[in-house]
């Protein structure tokens, strides 16, 4: 299993502070920036797009930045997403027309590929997958909003997905989306996740680098 990475959600973030807040949550012990894309359409939200890659990226954040598309459809914008500076880009299988075509667009486009579950979405498609894909994202909510609780039916899907990508013996990533919080991540990692997306958990806190703190202190608990 991957070494355990703590992706800071900027849907949370202060939007006038973008820059500053990315920055800071950083240098406070984040390893990833995830990037949740939404167009009102495929989900009932609206937030960024690659000119906020693009920014984040001039403005001097070289971490790795993890854009997860909630969009329908993907390909079309799978290529200015690379190129404004994504490394990892995910998407839905439902939001794609060929999921084989786009898994190799985004790879053609130099970038790590994935896809998404929402809690609702079986995990059938993904041992015909597995060897184009870099990452597995589960929501462990509904996509569209930040703030929102933990659905407890995904620790078994967690744990199931765990099983398919240890069998396969690909160098595939165990990502986890949605509630995610210093309470809860122990469990998490024991289930099997080894990148974990925290939103509101972070940038709701009065002291970033605590919160982190604490979150690598509960993994380390679920991996001795």
């Amino acid at each position: 299993m991957h070494n355990a990475v703590i992706a800071a959600s900027i849907l949370s973030a202060d939007m006038s502070k973008l820059g500053e807040n990315t920055r800071n949550v950083l240098a406070a012990g984040a390893d990833f920036i995830h990037v949740d894309v939404m167009d009102n359409h495929y989900v009932p939200n609206l937030t960024f797009g690659p000119i906020v890659v693009k920014a984040l990226r001039n403005f001097g954040i070289k971490a790795p930045l993890d854009v997860h598309l909630m969009i329908e459809p993907v390909d079309r914008i799978i290529p200015e997403f690379a190129e404004a500076g994504a490394d990892y880009i995910t998407f839905h299988p439902e939001a794609s027309e060929n999921i084989d075509h786009t898994l190799n667009l985004i790879h053609q486009c130099k970038c790590k590929s994935g896809l998404v579950f929402n809690p609702s979405t079986s995990l059938d498609i993904l041992e015909d997958v597995l060897d184009k894909i870099d990452i597995v994202l589960l929501m462990s909510v509904n996509p569209g909003f930040s703030g929102q609780s933990f659905i407890e039916s995904v620790f078994d899907k967690l744990k199931y997905a765990r099983e398919i990508i240890d069998k396969s013996k690909h160098d595939i990533r165990l990502e986890i989306d949605g509630g995610v919080k210093v309470d809860n991540i122990r469990k998490i990692a024991e289930a099997g996740a080894d990148t974990f997306v925290a939103g509101s958990a972070i940038f709701g806190a009065d002291d970033y680098k605590s919160t982190i703190k604490m979150m690598r202190e509960q993994i380390a608990l679920a991996n001795n």
